[in-house]
């Protein structure tokens, strides 16, 4: 038992040449896809998830490959799932997999097939969760099974963490992880985890598959509005919806300055070159560069940056009032915004000024923004794990609009990428398919993450 309380692999046999991914990963991956759907883990926020069952699921399964899993909380039912794999170089850095168990709520009413049924049909697994995140659990649970009966060990340890509430404020997984019990995270300096590695078709012959490199930071704001109460039909030069309302629309009719970071300019260049657009007006490195122009020329793979080039606030909760004919005293809204590296101070003067005197506002949930290198050696083995099982591959580093558990593991000092490969047909919509409606995952895709995900942890240095 090492210093986590999780056994590793028994075998000693170090990563042999063969692949141990056989027929039973490839059908376990779509089994535990499956079966993980049909544990309706739907997390509204507020407070109400249980995570338990589907950490339970994981944990009997990784002690069927010879780990001892722990599973810790912070709130009773709000599961987390951690165990590591000792690796064959004991001189090497550990290297963080996770995964979250919860997911966003669905409305059975407005799928073609209940959204918890994990059904598979035509080659399909579907259900909220196909894509955000329980195949990747998946994926890593068939790699470790593989592992353990073929008797392979990876070359670093591996620390697997399937955490609560990621799809909330992470209080109660990610968070709750690297504030409590840092000490399962012991020698991790990298981690991989969701929407990374997935095919990008952006024209007939351009297969790209981006890697996540960086995330935007999360500043969830809630305003608010205070004026005089009174009768609805008197004039009010101080009602609080009015006040409130005119800075929610200065805020949404905002349009953002340009704020490139490092992993946006090393995107935008190699979406350029893939393109064949070339000159100044091109090329992010020019004093003379044109990034609106550049996404402009790149078609469908404008995509892949055009929400990663600024900051953002967009407007999407109001409330006030109690009835038609009284005016408040008191409105509040709710601001979904994201961060660039380098640019809260931007982000905070531009909200007072938005906001002006009448609306105070404020701070309901913040991360950091995250960069990762793209010409470190982790990124080398993720782009070469990909190119090996698709050697048409584009391979691409990118910027996540939105943020994952690598922001909350960031504060052990684990530098994360997102990598949870996906190879998909043309005219799948793989970003329609979280948070969205019929959310849905080929079988073949599966097949292809299991292998893509087996070779890079076996082989990463």
């Amino acid at each position: 038992m090492n210093p986590s309380g999780s056994h590793t692999l028994s075998h000693a046999d170090p990563t042999p040449l063969t692949e141990p991914v056989d027929a039973t990963a490839l059908d376990e991956v779509v089994t535990f896809t499956s079966e993980l759907i049909r544990i309706d883990t739907s997390n509204h926020g507020d407070g109400e998830c249980r995570e338990r069952p589907a950490a339970e699921y994981v944990a009997e399964r990784l002690a069927a490959a010879g780990l001892e899993p722990v599973l810790v909380e912070r709130t009773p039912g709000r599961t987390n799932v951690v165990a590591r794999i000792e690796g064959t170089e004991a001189c090497s850095a550990a290297l963080l997999v996770h995964g979250h168990l919860d997911v966003v709520p669905a409305d059975p009413a407005q799928w073609s097939t209940h959204p918890f049924s994990g059904e598979v049909r035509d080659g399909v697994v579907w259900g909220r969760g196909a894509v955000d995140m329980k195949n990747m659990d998946a994926m890593v649970l068939a790699v470790v099974r593989a592992w353990a009966r073929t008797g392979v060990r990876p070359r670093r340890d591996i620390v697997l963490a399937f955490t609560a509430d990621e799809e909330a404020s992470a209080e109660d997984g990610s968070g709750f992880l690297a504030d409590d019990h840092p000490e399962l995270f012991d020698g991790c300096t990298e981690g991989l985890s969701e929407s990374g590695a997935f095919t990008f078709h952006a024209g007939p012959d351009l297969a790209l598959y981006p890697i996540a490199a960086g995330e935007r930071g999360t500043a969830w704001l809630e305003l608010t509005a205070r004026g005089v109460t009174g009768h609805g039909s008197r004039a009010n030069r101080a009602n609080a919806v009015s006040r409130l309302a005119a800075a929610v629309a200065r805020i949404g009719a905002h349009t953002w300055p340009l704020r490139l970071s490092d992993t946006v300019r090393a995107t935008l260049g190699e979406l350029a070159a893939l393109h064949g657009l070339r000159g100044p007006e091109f090329d992010p490195g020019s004093s003379r560069f044109d990034v609106d122009l550049l996404i402009d020329r790149l078609g469908p793979a404008a995509a892949l940056v055009e929400s990663t080039v600024r900051n953002s606030a967009n407007p999407t909760m109001l409330s006030a009032g109690y009835k038609i004919n009284v005016i408040p005293g008191k409105a509040t809204a709710h601001i979904d915004g994201r961060i660039l590296p380098g640019g809260e101070e931007e982000f905070r003067t531009t909200l007072d000024r938005l906001t002006g005197p009448d609306v105070a506002w404020s701070f309901h949930h913040r991360e950091p923004a995250l960069e990762s290198p793209v010409d470190s050696p982790t990124f080398r083995a993720l782009r070469a794990s990909v190119e090996r099982f698709a050697p048409e591959a584009k391979v691409v580093p990118y910027c996540m609009p939105g943020g994952t558990d690598a922001k909350q593991f960031s504060r052990l000092g684990i530098t994360g990428y997102g990598f949870s490969p996906l190879k998909l047909p043309p005219g799948y919509d793989y970003a329609a398919m979280f948070h969205g409606v019929d959310e849905r995952v080929p079988v073949s895709a599966l097949h292809f993450g299991v292998r893509v995900l087996d070779h890079c942890l076996r082989t990463m240095r």
